[in-house]
């Protein structure tokens, strides 16, 4: 692989671990409190709601309809993936967090 492919390989992992971390914490300090049934109907909706903007609402200048199609597909997948990976582990009240 070619140094320029080399990094935004390792630039685009690095947005992905970013943004999944972010996501992470938001979602936990969200739901924190919640029971299981309530945090997944969450996720679900957020995962829906994600996906339908992706497909409804972006936009991409200068790009032809397969590669627009190609980023939504591909944008879609990671939001579905991203939010699946998140399980319901409640903190109990004063337990340290990491």
């Amino acid at each position: 692989m070619a140094p320029d492919m080399k990094e935004l390989q390792a630039i685009n992992i690095a947005w992905q671990i970013a943004i999944q971390e972010i996501l992470r914490m938001v979602i936990r300090d969200i739901y924190q409190s919640g029971d299981e049934d309530g945090f997944k109907a969450h996720i679900k909706r957020i995962e829906e709601a994600a996906v339908d903007s992706i497909y409804t609402d972006l936009r991409l200048r200068g790009t032809n309809e397969w590669t627009e199609t190609l980023v939504k597909e591909r944008a879609s997948n990671f939001v579905t993936t991203l939010l699946t990976s998140f399980s319901f582990d409640q903190v109990a009240p004063g337990a340290d967090e990491k």
